[in-house]
């Protein structure tokens, strides 16, 4: 098996909601092949957008399509990152997360590992971190360079 994770598919419970949302973070919408589902074009990976209910359906009939905990809040063991060149970039995007409705879930504050970050969830809940550190390096497409 390509060490790679080709398209991370969030189960959204407004597909239009979720659109805007992430396009008005700026990615990149791809052409969508069908109705009902929404493409990111990403550095190396694809995000896609995907009704929840209908993505529990794909999985089959052992998966709820309720969200997780009675309030649709439990973490689920799960979040996603994006890397930034600067503390100003983490802060705007969380800025710009929270003015397109997404939540500021942990302020961004210096870390413990010597960096700088903060989380927000989408309006479906899913979390992203936004982080930047000094030591860390991108190629020229923007992808993190591992040691």
């Amino acid at each position: 098996m390509d060490p790679r994770i080709s398209i991370i598919t969030l189960g959204v419970a407004d597909l239009d909601r979720a659109r805007a949302f992430y396009t008005g973070l700026g990615l990149p919408v791809s052409e969508t092949p069908g109705e009902g589902i929404v493409f990111f074009r990403m550095q190396g990976t694809v995000l896609a957008l995907y009704p929840h209910d209908k993505l529990a359906e794909d999985l089959g009939p052992d998966f709820d399509a309720a969200p997780r905990g009675a309030s649709g809040r439990g973490f689920s063991g799960v979040t996603l990152a994006h890397n930034t060149r600067s503390k100003d970039e983490v802060d705007s995007l969380i800025a710009r997360a929270e003015a397109l409705g997404g939540k500021v879930e942990k302020p961004a504050q210096d870390t413990f590992w010597g960096g700088y970050s903060g989380y927000i969830s989408d309006p479906d809940g899913h979390l992203w971190e936004f982080a930047w550190a000094e030591f860390w390096q991108f190629n020229d497409d923007g992808s993190l360079i591992l040691p």
